[in-house]
């Protein structure tokens, strides 16, 4: 059986004591660190982008982990890159060529991931199992933290 896997979202954080708050999520144990990144377009929400990788990057050895809940992620793939993104995540609704921007995310050296909302068909990662390092199925739909 796997282990267990602790990723908190900076979503949750206190921006205001950032660095606090990673040295404690790193001392219990998270291995890497989640960032939302929504645009309030795809999602009603508005959260982060590349600015705030580039800083957590400047706090942390832990990977990021970058899910973008974006119309056209393809756009971000070069700047989360550079920002010091370790995994880029983005819906396939969000955009037209899901396995060029797969191969685009890994050619930047990162992990490609899909994300699937609650109602997404499986039938959208057929095609394209082999391009993947990871899929996150969510339990609610995306654009809100804190949802039951």
């Amino acid at each position: 059986m796997r282990r267990v896997r602790i990723a908190p979202s900076v979503l949750s954080a206190d921006l205001g004591r950032l660095r606090e708050q990673i040295a404690a999520v790193e001392a219990g144990g998270a291995e890497c660190i989640h960032v939302d990144v929504m645009d309030g377009h795809f999602v009603p929400n508005l959260t982060f982008g590349a600015p705030l990788v580039g800083a957590l990057k400047r706090l942390t050895r832990l990977p990021l982990d970058v899910h973008l809940m974006v119309e056209r992620p393809e756009h971000y793939i070069a700047e989360f890159a550079d920002a010091g993104a370790s995994v880029f995540t983005f819906h396939p609704e969000a955009t037209v060529h899901v396995q060029r921007h797969l191969s685009a995310v890994r050619a930047e050296g990162m992990l490609a991931g899909l994300a699937l909302n609650p109602a997404s068909p499986l039938a959208l990662l057929e095609e394209v199992i082999p391009d993947l390092d990871l899929v996150l199925v969510m339990s609610v739909n995306p654009g809100f933290g804190g949802q039951r």
